[in-house]
Formats: C-alpha cells, structure tokens, sequence
C-alpha cells in the first residue's frame, strides 16, 4: 500500500513538473518594433503585450538613414518600423514595404483627414500617420535675445550658445531655408551655397547634437538650439525659461508613421499593433509622453491642457503657412553625403 501511494505522489510530481515545463517552453508571439529613440510611451507596450498575449521586442534608431540601411541591407526582421514621409517615400519605390489590410486596421479611420493621402503614400496604402510636428528654433529668453528667422543662427553674438541637429536633411534644410531656397531644391549650385553657409556658420556652434540636445539646453549649458517641436514642448515644460520659435523663412513640416517592411515576419500582428497605437486614448498617452503631435483629433482632447493648446504642439494654420514637406532625396543622395561629410569634417 505504501509502495503504491509513493508512486502516485511520483507520478503526481511527475506530470506536475511535465506541465510546468510545457508551460515554460510555450514561446509568445513575438513583436520586432523599430522606433526614433525616446518615441514611445513604454506602458503603452506593456499594455499591449498583457492585451495580446504577446512579447514585444523593442529597438531605436537615431536617423531615417540608419533606419533605411539596416531595412535594406536585411537579416533583421523588424514587423513595424517608424520612418518618416520622404523615406516612407522612398521605401515605397524600392518594394520594402507592403500594403496594409486596412480592415485589420479600422481605426485608421479615426485618424483627421488632414493627414492621410499624403504626397509620400498618395492613396495611403502603406502606411498609418504617428506623429507630425515642425522644426524650429528653441532659446533661452535669459540667456539671448529673441530669435525670429534662420538667420540668427548666424549672428556671432551667439557664439558657443548654438546647437545645430546631427541630421543632414533637417541642417541643410536650415541652410536652404536661409539663402531662401526650396528644402527639397535639386540644384547643386543652391546645394553647394548652402554647405559655405554651414561651414560659415560653424565657428559660432556649441554641438552638433541628436537626442543629447534636450539635456544641453534644458540644463542651460547653450542658449539656442535647432529643435523638433515634440522635443519642444518637453524642454519647455522641463524650463520655462525656453521659448520655440518657427522661423520666419519658413520650415519643414515633418510626418512620422507606422509601416511594415516586407521582411516582417508576423504581418497580422504587426497590424493589430498599429490598430492599437491609433486608439484615441493610446495615441493620447503616447503624445503626452514624447511632446509630439497626435494627427488623431479625438486623442488631442484627451490630453492635459497644457499641451492641447500649445502652439508649439499644434500651430495654427497661419503659423504654418510657410513650410515645405521633404521629398525623396534618393536621385542626389550622393551629393548629401558627400556635402554632409565636407561639413562634420570642417574644423
């Protein structure tokens, strides 16, 4: 009798141990995320994951290019990735993406109007708007005098208080803007101008800066700083010493959205995480998080006053007049490269 109850207690053990094994050994779907550093709210993955069943694994890049290298070049199988307009566009001509099943998305219909059947995805097939903004100028009202226009960038009464952004298409933007060029001109006179401009200019710059911008001029150690609006509204909060400014030349309206690249390996899920992320509330949350603009109206009512009715965060129509959308620069991507490297290595 003995004998038998030990082998029942064994044989309890036994597939108890079986079950927990099996358990353990259950592999979750997977989710392979590629976003901007800093643009994302991380509750809104767990959420996901804890809604889903799923795993998230989550990944950041530092510019459009880095993103578009690591997608082209393959061996990494990321199912949503975050790049902006004129790389969407990009990526589009060059098969890297697929189309999406909107009726696994129906919350793309709550995205505005205003921001679908843009020039980069024309019949919006691709891809789902995240965020948009501006790039502007942000100064510390104690530390220099108001700044208006690009041109300030260049006064020497800022010299060591500049930072310029360590991206080849928003600087050269700045530069064009400057001379009263199109940011998306195809001229290499107008092109070359605008290098002698910036490496002009170059004396008078603190840094040229990524995400580290933030910390520099939050923290007061340079007064004027070329900016994302998103990035904006967070130093503001952080310093209500700074002011952001659209310069009076005119800027780049920006697009950042989701897509997935052909390479994905889980394409159903990649589309029920895009219908997540377009949830009013989720958009809400991500946008109160980062600073940057939600293109959904009903999650901007969602958030803190503060922030729906900053300028910053949502110029008007006036205050935005002036902008120009980057196009794909892929026809002259060598001649940027080759002007981006005669810049950073100027001393």
């Amino acid at each position: 009798m003995m004998k038998n109850k030990k082998m029942i207690i064994l044989l309890v053990i036994t597939i108890l141990s079986l079950t927990v094994l099996t358990a353990c050994g259950e592999k979750k779907p997977t989710l392979n995320v590629y976003n901007w550093g800093d643009y994302i709210d991380k509750e809104v993955l767990k959420e996901f994951e804890e809604e889903f069943d799923v795993k998230v694994r989550y990944e950041d890049f530092g510019t459009n290019e880095d993103l578009y290298v690591k997608v082209k070049q393959g061996g990494s199988s990321y199912d949503v990735i975050f790049p902006s307009d004129y790389m969407i566009e990009r990526m589009i001509k060059e098969d890297l993406l697929v189309k999406l099943d909107k009726y696994n998305i129906p919350n793309m219909d709550k995205i505005d109007d205003r921001f679908i059947n843009l020039d980069y995805d024309p019949a919006n097939e691709y891809s789902a708007p995240y965020m948009w903004g501006t790039v502007g100028i942000i100064y510390n009202k104690t530390m220099v005098d108001p700044l208006t226009k690009w041109a300030d960038l260049w006064d020497e009464k800022y010299k060591d208080e500049i930072i310029m952004l360590k991206s080849q298409r928003d600087t050269l933007a700045v530069a064009l803007k400057k001379l009263g060029y199109s940011m998306n001109t195809r001229d290499m006179g107008e092109l070359e101008e605008a290098k002698a401009e910036l490496i002009k200019q170059k004396p008078l710059v603190y840094s040229y800066l990524g995400d580290e911008i933030k910390g520099e001029i939050v923290g007061e150690n340079a007064g004027v700083g070329v900016v994302w609006s998103g990035d904006a509204v967070t130093m503001i909060r952080q310093n209500p010493n700074l002011e952001y400014v659209i310069p009076e030349e005119g800027t780049n309206l920006w697009f950042d959205a989701m897509v997935i690249p052909k390479s994905a390996e889980n394409k159903e899920l990649a589309e029920k995480f895009i219908n997540f992320m377009l949830r009013p509330e989720i958009s809400a949350k991500n946008a109160d998080y980062i600073g940057y603009s939600t293109p959904i109206s009903a999650a901007r009512e969602l958030l803190p006053e503060d922030i729906k009715n900053s300028l910053v965060a949502y110029p008007t129509d006036d205050m935005i007049k002036n902008v120009e959308i980057f196009k794909d620069p892929t026809d002259i991507i060598a001649e940027y490269d080759r002007i981006w490297t005669d810049i950073m290595s100027e001393e």
